[in-house]
């Protein structure tokens, strides 16, 4: 038999005790949650009593959907100013800048190299976006995820986000170091995870947004040189890209804690809706207008062909729909893309679960076979919903429709500093060209510019190159015009 000291006893005893007191005081402190983590973030960052917030800087950044080439960078802008005011209490946001070029090629309203600067001012509130151009309120609907995105992926904003939509947490390392990742959704808005260091202060958040091209859009921002305002702690420096690419890089030099807001719905903009007005042109041809981007259905011997389908579903549904009136029982067997900027091809998703096939540039159909195979899946546009998958064919610099009857010839633009695979569309027998963006008609009677657009001018060159006989301008841009006022635009007589 074996003996055991009465010490031994005691000795184990000691240390059974010692380990149950120790399980114990682990057992005392609650396991680290999403909430606490923010909680604490929220203490750090001075956000609790925050309200609101505004900040101001300079920098430089990118025209989003914008690209000289398809799949390329964004092209580069430089902020002059830059700010922005963010009311969390009511759900609004206000974007003011002045901007202009910092490379030749690209789209945007942004005036061309050398040309001057922009300034913008983009506001949102519950569901509304608008842009006030001089005193006026314009709609601007297809902004609206934008707009959340960019209210509720501030610093602080990205925190209350997250505790008001049920955050999960886990950890990351990154740079040597464990750092927190709080993730959460906002059903139909955005899907983030924030980036939580020991300070408590937000460094990324890597997000998804719903885009009406790219589908489920990532977004990665990063925010550093944490400075004190106040109770307020808020980065100095401030980067983003999207969709792969920068878009801003902010250097902050202003921010006032719970600033003025004020921001409200202008009754104009709660009060608007779609409209979409169909002017016959020629027999079988109808310019489709009513909005900022316009369309053109082509009555073909048994479908339609239909030029443009811009913006996102909230355009293109109504103008598709339309032009299934103006043709009854005929498909909508092609849609025409003129070029890949993301307001004009903000549609073809649209046009994708309506049935038709997409007539792109040789250049950009690589490009969009890859974009429209991701998934809408935040907020599922019509394309989703569908199930359909997108079919395309090329240009690979002209391109003739025809049923035997009626011709339609698809021309390149060449040249252009504003898009390559920039795409017109011409019908040699009612002498019609329609183009977006390569000019604009003025108001009815301006004087012409005293220096000659280059994008006007270059137009000019194509249709010379090409012996065009067009006696009419139809512009997705605008209004239908003689083809002599674009002459008169660049101080010429045709």
């Amino acid at each position: 038999m074996v003996r055991t000291s009465h010490t031994g006893r005691l000795g184990r005893l000691f240390v059974w005790t010692a380990a149950t007191a120790v399980l114990a005081s682990c057992a005392s402190v609650a396991p680290e949650s999403a909430e606490s983590v923010l909680r604490r973030a929220d203490t750090a960052m001075g956000g609790k009593d925050l309200r609101s917030i505004s900040y101001a800087g300079t920098g430089s950044g990118a025209t989003f959907g914008q690209a000289y080439e398809p799949g390329k960078a964004w092209p580069r802008i430089t902020y002059s100013s830059f700010s922005r005011l963010a009311d969390y209490d009511n759900a609004a946001f206000r974007e003011d800048a002045a901007r202009s070029r910092a490379e030749p090629t690209g789209g945007g309203a942004v005036p061309l190299m050398g040309a001057g600067e922009q300034r913008t001012m983009g506001l949102m509130r519950g569901g509304y976006a608008w842009n006030l151009v001089g005193p006026a309120p314009v709609p601007s609907p297809r902004d609206l995820d934008a707009r959340v995105h960019d209210l509720w992926t501030t610093p602080h904003g990205v925190i209350k986000a997250a505790l008001a939509n049920q955050p999960t947490l886990a950890t990351r390392s990154q740079d040597g170091r464990t750092l927190w990742a709080v993730s959460f959704t906002m059903p139909g808005r955005l899907r983030a995870m924030a980036l939580i260091n020991a300070d408590g202060l937000v460094e990324q958040i890597e997000s998804v947004m719903p885009n009406p091209v790219m589908g489920d859009l990532g977004s990665v921002i990063t925010f550093s040189d944490y400075q004190s305002v106040g109770s307020v702690k808020f980065p100095k420096r401030i980067r983003q890209s999207l969709g792969g690419f920068p878009v801003l890089d902010l250097t902050v030099n202003e921010v006032k804690p719970n600033a003025p807001a004020a921001i409200e719905v202008p009754p104009l903009v709660s009060a608007a809706t779609e409209k979409v007005t169909a002017d016959k042109v020629a027999d079988g041809v109808w310019f489709l207008a009513g909005g900022s981007h316009n369309s053109v259905a082509i009555e073909m011997r048994d479908h339609v062909m239909v030029v443009e389908s811009p913006l996102f579903d909230g355009r293109a549904l109504p103008v598709l729909a339309e032009v299934k009136k103006l043709a009854p029982g005929k498909p909508i067997r092609f849609v025409v893309n003129s070029h890949h900027h993301f307001d004009h091809s903000g549609g073809l998703r649209t046009a994708v679960a309506e049935g038709a096939t997409l007539v792109t540039s040789e250049l950009a159909r690589p490009y969009f076979e890859q974009v429209l195979a991701n998934p809408n899946r935040l907020s599922p546009d019509a394309m989703e919903i569908s199930g359909r998958k997108a079919s395309l064919t090329g240009v690979p610099g002209q391109r003739r429709f025809t049923d035997g009857d009626r011709v339609v010839d698809v021309h390149f633009i060449e040249g252009s500093v504003h898009a390559r695979g920039f795409m017109m569309v011409y019908l040699p027998r009612e002498k019609l060209l329609i183009e977006a963006d390569a000019f604009t008609p003025g108001p009815p009677g301006a004087p012409p510019p005293a220096t000659p657009n280059a994008l006007h001018v270059n137009l000019v060159q194509n249709i010379e190159r090409l012996n065009l006989q067009v006696d009419r301008i139809l512009p997705l841009h605008g209004r239908v015009v003689p083809v002599s006022e674009l002459y008169a635009a660049i101080g010429r007589k045709n």
